[in-house]
């Protein structure tokens, strides 16, 4: 299965978000594969930060999209799940990776900015589903308050309705320090200790959901 991060706009925690899919995966045992599609590196710092822990994740970086696309095609066959961090902007390796997606997955905050840039991405899946393939999209809210009755949070998943290009995950990652300080060591929250049982909850709730899509 191949899943991509990905939003138009950056600083929504894409490459936290991606990491963390990735080691989830491999931890529950399957060969997955990790592709960097920014310029900026952050996905394949981390891994190199990560060094000889296990499991290990095999990880590359192509930012540019003729790159990922030509790669992904060679490859994919050799990995079981692939996870790619698409960069926060339009870019080639974004509009490339979302025609050979199965599910793309769509961080956003409980911020009026966020929420605006919905458009855009919505804009490039339909252009992608245009050109062929079974893409589906889902928006998920990350950083989102702690707070379970949070005005914020459900104004937000509220205006996801205005794009029905991408649907409204109901598994959100909440503000907690426990993803910076395992991302910050190239580890999931799955592995990080000290555990935090809710970050943890909350993660294995958002893979199970996408890698258990009907």
């Amino acid at each position: 299965m191949i899943v991509t991060v990905g939003n138009t706009k950056g600083g929504v925690g894409k490459t936290t978000v991606a990491l963390n899919i990735a080691i989830a995966r491999a931890l529950a045992g399957r060969d997955v594969w990790l592709i960097d599609g920014d310029r900026q590196g952050t996905a394949q710092m981390a891994i190199s930060i990560r060094g000889d822990r296990v499991p290990g994740i095999a990880c590359s970086t192509y930012p540019d999209g003729q790159v990922l696309r030509g790669q992904l095609q060679q490859q994919a066959k050799k990995y079981e799940d692939i996870v790619i961090d698409a960069g926060g902007r339009d870019s080639t390796a974004l509009r490339a990776a979302l025609t050979l997606t199965d599910v793309l997955v769509v961080p956003f905050q409980p911020r009026s900015f966020d929420v605006w840039a919905l458009a855009q991405i919505a804009s490039l899946v339909d252009e992608a589903r245009e050109v062929g393939g079974n893409l589906r999209a889902f928006a998920m809210l990350n950083c989102a308050d702690p707070g379970e009755t949070s005005t914020d949070n459900a104004e937000a998943a509220e205006a996801v309705a205005d794009y029905p290009q991408v649907a409204l995950l109901p598994t959100p990652l909440r503000r907690r320090k426990a993803y910076a300080n395992a991302a910050g060591q190239g580890l999931s929250v799955l592995e990080f200790k000290p555990a935090d049982p809710k970050a943890r909850d909350e993660l294995t709730a958002l893979v199970d959901m996408l890698f258990n899509l009907n």
